[in-house]
């Protein structure tokens, strides 16, 4: 009997904070801070030549490409987002300049393998009256702004810096509640277009349902070498 009553507590007590949890928020209690609420993944080539990196945070999205040149790039891809996150540009300055400034040291954390890391894309989020986003850019892959209700925007130029001592291309962006930034790597560039991922951009998906159709799509396409997106909406509340 004791064994049935405490079962049932326990069922009841479950229901409750589910309950709890798909009501509205109670007053009085702190609401989320803003934030980029992102998903993003790699889809690896079927050549066994694995080059791209990237890492989340609340306010970093950090994507490095090796190029699709097998071990060496990818050793080089991961030393560069290793010191981009030991550098936690997120919580420095907040000029574009010192973004660009993490970027060339990041690239040169291993003078030997600079030449096999040939992209790196940095996104910071700065919050404060009016909330931004700083983004600095090497290599061949891209970022892209989709104001809500607009039209996708590319931030950075294709191929810059290919070199072992790039000059980062920097800038900012104001953003507001439901605003998307996506960050992709050249594999997926040259696997789908641009007019197709404009589209895939803009298309009112979540960031995961937007990365699923990303897969599936690759999947048929087969890409030569590695494919990597990040797809972060503005969540101010």
């Amino acid at each position: 009997m004791t064994l049935i009553s405490i079962s049932i507590l326990i069922s009841c007590l479950s229901v409750m904070a589910v309950r709890g949890r798909r009501g509205p928020w109670p007053p009085g209690l702190p609401v989320a801070r803003p934030r980029l609420s992102a998903a993003g993944g790699t889809y690896e080539s079927s050549h066994g030549r694995r080059s791209d990196e990237y890492v989340i945070q609340e306010r970093l999205i950090a994507v490095a490409d090796g190029g699709g040149r097998g071990r060496p790039g990818h050793t080089a891809a991961a030393l560069a987002l290793g010191a981009v996150v030991a550098a936690r540009p997120q919580m420095a300055g907040t000029r574009a300049e010192e973004l660009g400034s993490c970027a060339r040291t990041a690239w040169r954390t291993e003078p030997a393998l600079a030449e096999e890391a040939t992209g790196l894309d940095l996104i910071v989020l700065d919050v404060d009256e009016h909330p931004r986003l700083r983004y600095a850019h090497v290599g061949g892959g891209a970022i892209w702004h989709c104001a809500k209700g607009g039209r996708p925007r590319r931030l950075t130029a294709a191929g810059t810096g290919r070199t072992g001592t790039p000059a980062p291309e920097i800038g900012s962006v104001p953003l507001r509640q439901g605003d998307r930034v996506v960050v992709v790597t050249d594999g997926v560039v040259r696997a789908l277009g641009l007019e197709r991922l404009m589209t895939l951009f803009a298309d009112g998906r979540s960031p995961t349902a937007c990365l699923d159709q990303l897969y599936d799509e690759l999947s048929v396409l087969d890409p030569v070498e590695d494919a990597t997106m990040i797809v972060a909406d503005f969540v101010s509340a």
